[in-house]
């Protein structure tokens, strides 16, 4: 494989970046703006983070706390100390605490737990006392205790009390205490019971439906536990049920749960009992429905006729999609192309499936029709769209918007409190709680001041901000140069100079994976900016001889790059297409073997669209499309993506433009 074309330094462009190229009404007066969010703080960051160890271990001296009492983060501190035995804190300073910062997050982060500590003591009048509104079940159903056990229980008790029992969810253990006074105070008869029990047949919660019969006459308790054992375990008994509505209910939830495991034996039972009870189209099409997903999902022998078999009544865009997948698959492009005509017109207009559209009616003969389809795709900037650009010779579709928001704005954002503590809480590393400061903040911004903020916690390198609080309109998708972070770009270089690889393909894998955080870690441990599993980082450094210190070191960007971008090079390696490379690195080698050998012979589109898990076919043409903003980035101008995932590095390079209205 040749080596990348020579590119600009990703530090140039960051720079370049901060200097105002895409928002220069958030980046004047740059300097006192970050000195105001971060200075305050800053000085005192070690100090804070031994701080709050110290405070959640219990041994917080008085004089430690003392020295950072001006720090933004002190209520958090406080916070830290109150909350680690709130069973035996001192009452008065959690109410001084919550009243010194009402109306903050972190008050507002503590009083739940307050309340849960003071209703396990069952300490009622401390509980009342201490009350807010709240929407947690569990403490509204201890409020309805301590209201009960203070004989302040009025008229509105049952109705409060009632509204809470009609929910087909588990409720926490509070809620017992509170449904067997109801029971007791005759408020809680045989229809509230069959209410909450329908709505637990609904949520498949076959606990629910047993608690909720309870109280039951006996004959009624019997069917109720049978209804239940069936959604657990189908059993033939449900052939005696009474012919009525909710037996039909509950056979509908039962099969349908049971397709999920073994669709087969979901519709051989629903052949046998939907004649029994009478159960119409609309209760057939909820098992019918799953019986088809769950085959199509593994492109089972028998995916085609059980999709037929689903009442159109009961598709909705997933079974929609899959429906053209499954004849993608099989390679039947006139089955794909009625699947994809037969979508809801706003799903069909989607980039993906114009693509496709279009693609299946160049495969059966219809390549002038295919061109107004290719070209409408074509003014997405999407993987799909990208692919359609290249398929008509035309520039990509890219409409950077830079909105003209007052630089007085930047001044005003970076001062607000919650804002500052969200700053500098995610700078000692306590996620969680900038978090809750960063929400609190947002509830006052309006749309300008949402996105000068945004920018604001970018400079602090705070960059996942810009996924998870841009896009509230569709104006807010072109902030390309906010949504897309450079960072680490030292390292990322070095790395694809050593691999061979596009610059732009790591950083895209790093946007992808952990939007440029390298502290990330996944549920399945995998750790960094590039979410290596520590059992793959090893076999890559044992393989390159790159240095790795353990699970730990993979916080360290340049290990996590490095290491990262090596095994990236080893995926192209081993399977010649980038797409497939990428495929890889998400799903790993096994389910990558196995799409391989099912369809050897597919175009790459219909290779990636084909990948059975939703989050892998996702990612690789996500992938796919950040490779190419970052190219933009990087370069003015790309690499086509047709060419990007075979894998090829130079060539013809595509231009950029706004498409027209």
């Amino acid at each position: 494989m040749s080596r990348p074309a020579t590119i600009p330094s990703l530090q140039r462009l960051h720079r370049a970046l901060l200097a105002g190229v895409l928002l220069p009404s958030l980046v004047l007066l740059a300097a006192p703006a970050v000195a105001q969010v971060a200075g305050a703080g800053a000085a005192n960051d070690a100090a804070m983070q031994d701080a709050i160890a110290a405070a959640k271990a219990g041994r917080l001296a008085p004089s430690q706390a003392d020295a950072l009492r001006g720090d933004p983060r002190w209520p958090w501190l406080e916070f830290a100390r109150l909350s680690r035995d709130l069973d035996n804190a001192d009452a008065g300073q959690v109410r001084a605490f919550l009243q010194r910062h009402d109306g903050q997050a972190a008050a507002a982060a503590l009083r739940p737990l307050w309340l849960a500590s003071l209703s396990r003591r069952e300490r009622w009048a401390d509980f009342l006392a201490d009350w807010t509104p709240s929407d947690d079940p569990g403490l509204r159903c201890a409020r309805l205790n301590a209201q009960q056990a203070l004989g302040r229980a009025g008229a509105e008790w049952n109705s409060e009390a009632q509204a809470l029992w009609r929910s087909g969810k588990s409720l926490p253990d509070a809620c017992d205490a509170t449904f067997a006074t109801l029971a007791a105070r005759g408020a809680l008869g045989d229809a509230l019971r069959w209410e909450r029990f329908d709505l637990a047949v609904a949520e498949g919660e076959t606990g629910v439906m047993r608690s909720a019969a309870r109280g039951l006459p006996a004959d009624a308790l019997a069917l109720a536990q049978d209804y239940a054992a069936f959604v657990q375990a189908p059993h033939t008994r449900a052939a005696q049920w009474p012919r009525d509505a909710r037996s039909r209910q509950v056979a509908a939830a039962g099969l349908a749960r049971l397709a999920k495991d073994d669709p087969d034996a979901a519709e051989r039972q629903l052949a046998q009992l939907a004649p029994l009870l009478g159960m119409d189209e609309a209760e057939r099409g909820k098992v019918l429905y799953q019986v088809a997903l769950w085959t199509v999902a593994s492109y089972l022998p028998e995916s085609a006729r059980r999709l037929a078999a689903v009442p159109a009544a009961a598709y909705d865009e997933r079974l929609h999609e899959w429906r053209a997948r499954e004849a993608l698959a099989r390679g039947d492009w006139k089955a794909a192309l009625d699947a994809i005509r037969l979508m809801p017109a706003k799903q069909r207009e989607d980039s993906r499936w114009r693509w496709f559209e279009a693609r299946m009616l160049e495969k059966n003969g219809h390549r002038a029709e295919a061109q107004s389809l290719f070209r409408a795709a074509a003014a997405s900037p999407t993987f799909h769209g990208f692919l359609a650009a290249d398929r008509l010779q035309l520039p990509y579709a890219l409409c950077p918007w830079e909105p003209s928001d007052p630089p007085a704005l930047r001044r005003e954002v970076a001062a607000d409190p919650a804002l500052v503590r969200a700053l500098a809480l995610y700078r000692i590393d306590q996620p969680g709680w900038a978090v809750r400061e960063w929400n609190d903040a947002l509830t006052r911004f309006d749309d300008a001041r949402r996105r000068t903020a945004v920018a604001l916690a970018q400079e602090q390198g705070w960059f996942d901000r810009a996924v998870f609080s841009l896009g509230k309109s569709p104006d807010e998708q072109r902030l390309y140069k906010l949504r897309f972070p450079l960072h680490h770009d030292a390292d990322i270089r070095v790395a694809a100079t050593r691999n061979e690889l596009d610059p732009a393909w790591i950083a895209a894998e790093i946007r992808a994976e952990s939007i440029f955080n390298p502290n990330a870690r996944s549920p399945a441990n995998a750790r960094g900016l590039m979410q290596l599993l520590p059992g793959t980082a090893a076999g890559v450094a044992q393989r390159t001889g790159l240095p790795y210190a353990g699970a730990e070191s993979l916080y360290d960007s340049s290990t996590n790059i490095a290491l990262g971008s090596a095994y990236l090079r080893e995926m192209e390696d081993k399977y010649g297409q980038t797409y497939q490379a990428i495929a890889a690195y998400n799903a790993g080698p096994t389910p990558t073997a196995r799409w391989l050998s099912q369809r050897p012979a597919h175009d790459p589109d219909l290779w990636i669209e084909t990948i059975s898990y939703k989050e892998t076919r996702d990612y690789v043409a996500r992938v796919m499309a950040f490779s190419v903003i970052y190219d933009w980035l990087l370069n003015g101008d790309a690499l086509p993506v047709s060419q990007r995932m075979l894998g090829r590095t130079e060539g013809a390079r595509k231009r950029f433009a706004c498409p027209g209205p």
